[in-house]
């Protein structure tokens, strides 16, 4: 009878990578999955905002997997929904806090919705539906992934948002600098109003989809 021991898998097998890499693009969790369009909508008038709260979301999502992923077997069934909302409002409200002392303008900003993380159906989703049952190694790969993944698309529709509706990226008057105004550009306040932002959703799952047939195929 054999005693060998299973061979541990390495940290970044190709297993473990397609945790990271995923959710970019196959698994997005905006463009795919179709979570967390209302910060999408609310908060991506401006690059900056949608910089600081992608990068709010990738903390609690990572922090939150590796948390739960550590407690998974010793949280009783009937009541993990509660356990889970505890751990995440209790990163949030770190979260909120840090902002508030070192980005005072954007938290003021972001208003609300740095608080409503705590509902946020992508980081929920993530500790349900992974870090439960997966160890704390992958589902911190599993949170950074999808907590990039949905900054990502933050940054993208905040980006043309700005640059079209204001003409500045990160308050820097870019099409002034590049001279457009003189040749007749002007300011597309339509990019300024919450339905572009789901206009320029549309148009990158359009994009991704174009490129990549299979999701077409997965619906």
């Amino acid at each position: 009878m054999s005693t060998e021991k299973p061979a541990k898998e390495a940290l970044f097998s190709k297993k473990n990578r397609s945790l990271l890499t995923d959710p970019l693009n196959a698994n997005n969790p905006i463009t795919v999955q179709v979570l967390g369009i209302c910060s999408a909508l609310a908060i991506t008038v401006k690059l900056k905002p949608a910089i600081v709260m992608g990068l709010s979301v990738l903390v609690v999502t990572t922090m939150a997997n590796l948390i739960t992923s550590l407690m998974r077997n010793m949280i009783p069934n009937r009541i993990r929904i509660i356990v889970q909302l505890v751990v995440v409002a209790a990163l949030v409200i770190l979260v909120d806090q840090v902002l508030k002392a070192f980005v005072y303008d954007v938290s003021k900003q972001l208003s609300v919705f740095v608080g409503l993380i705590i509902t946020n159906c992508i980081i929920m989703g993530r500790i349900e539906a992974f870090s439960l049952g997966n160890t704390p190694w992958k589902s911190v790969l599993d949170g950074l992934g999808n907590g990039a993944a949905y900054g990502g698309i933050l940054i993208i529709v905040a980006f043309f948002r700005e640059l079209l509706g204001n003409g500045t990226l990160m308050d820097y008057p870019v099409v002034e600098w590049m001279g457009l105004y003189d040749l007749g550009y002007k300011n597309n306040g339509m990019m300024l109003l919450p339905p572009m932002a789901l206009i320029v959703v549309a148009l990158i799952i359009w994009v991704q989809r174009a490129k990549t047939p299979s999701l077409i195929e997965k619906d």
